[in-house]
């Protein structure tokens, strides 16, 4: 009895229902001999446990019919299924160094004051104490630069990092820090996404309790390259109150859903106007519109914002409203800062 003879002999059983032998397409494995015994491996990969007990029985017979004691036994090869984490499919984002909360300013349509309330919101936390960073996400139409007034360009650390730009006591990245003034960027969708990759990875985050990203507009690139590579802790939605701008927000607020990504309040920007003069408030663009997203998705209302000359002007000066000491809108963003810090707590 030698392991040529039993592999020959082996060599002669077809497997269940087809025309090849065991053999030719690897069903056996080892075969050793002790004291006149014979072990056969039979290896199982992704075959079904019935198939590889009936090919053991073939085995068992053919050996027994040639008067050889034989031992088969079934060595089980089968790729093993990787027990999920976590019900999360996005689970293994990871974390940025330096950075404890990462919060996104987001909003279904352009012109609802997203920016406006990322930088204020950023200043706002700034002045509760809070370290903060804010990233300009809108790669096509970045306008941090404008509302911090930012001449700095970022500095390379070597290695591949990025020192941000301190503006207002905000460590601060943005590709309108990049290219000069007015200069369009003409990319497809693969560049924007390398850029904000880069912009999230690579920058030198230090001692952050929140880094503020103010995304773009829709539900597109920016938006899943952001999802997908770091945990986000919450998402601002940023609307108006008129319907066409709400539209727009729940279409946003589904997409983050999806992406298992926490929608942790809706912003109203533009809410009313209070009259200089007597005080008297004017619904210019409707009311009732962040409530009535706030009570479909059961999103907390974090803040209903003014519409103030001051907000616009220090949009245009580099002077934010969060800045402007004693005004209404200062006020409306302190409040909405203190709200989002107890949303989303360090």
């Amino acid at each position: 009895m030698t392991q040529e003879k039993i592999m020959g002999l082996l060599s002669e059983v077809l497997c269940p229902g087809t025309k090849v032998d065991i053999v030719k397409i690897k069903l056996v494995g080892e075969v050793s001999i002790t004291d006149d015994v014979a072990t056969v491996n039979i290896v199982q990969t992704s075959e079904r446990d019935e198939l590889i007990g009936e090919v053991c029985k073939l085995v068992e017979a053919k050996l027994g019919d040639a008067d050889i004691t034989a031992k088969v036994m079934i060595k089980d090869n089968k790729p093993q299924k990787k027990k999920p984490q976590s019900d999360d499919p996005w689970a293994d984002r990871a974390g940025l160094p330096g950075v404890k909360k990462i919060i996104a300013v987001a909003s279904g349509k352009g012109g609802v004051g997203k920016s406006t309330v990322a930088v204020n919101l950023a200043l706002g936390l700034l002045e509760n104490g809070f370290k903060v960073g804010i990233l300009d996400a809108d790669v096509y139409g970045p306008s941090l630069t404008t509302m911090l007034a930012i001449i700095e360009s970022p500095v390379s650390e070597g290695e591949g990092k990025i020192k941000p730009v301190m503006a207002k006591g905000l460590q601060c990245i943005s590709m309108g820090m990049l290219v000069p003034e007015g200069q369009a960027l003409i990319w497809r969708g693969p560049m924007v996404m390398a850029a904000i990759k880069q912009f999230l990875k690579d920058v030198m985050w230090k001692d952050l309790d929140y880094l503020i990203v103010d995304m773009p507009p829709g539900t597109g690139d920016a938006q899943l390259t952001l999802v997908q590579q770091v945990p986000v802790d919450g998402v601002l939605m940023v609307t108006t109150p008129q319907e066409i701008a709400l539209a727009d927000v729940r279409r946003g607020v589904q997409m983050f859903n999806h992406t298992k990504t926490p929608v942790a309040g809706i912003v109203e920007n533009m809410s009313y106007f209070a009259c200089p003069c007597c005080d008297e408030k004017s619904d210019i663009f409707g009311s009732g519109g962040g409530e009535e997203v706030s009570d479909q998705f059961g999103i907390p209302l974090l803040g209903q914002l003014p519409i103030d000359p001051a907000i616009r002007a220090g949009g245009d000066n580099g002077q934010p409203a969060a800045l402007q000491m004693g005004t209404a809108s200062r006020k409306a963003f302190l409040e909405l800062a203190k709200a989002v810090a107890e949303k989303v707590s360090v």
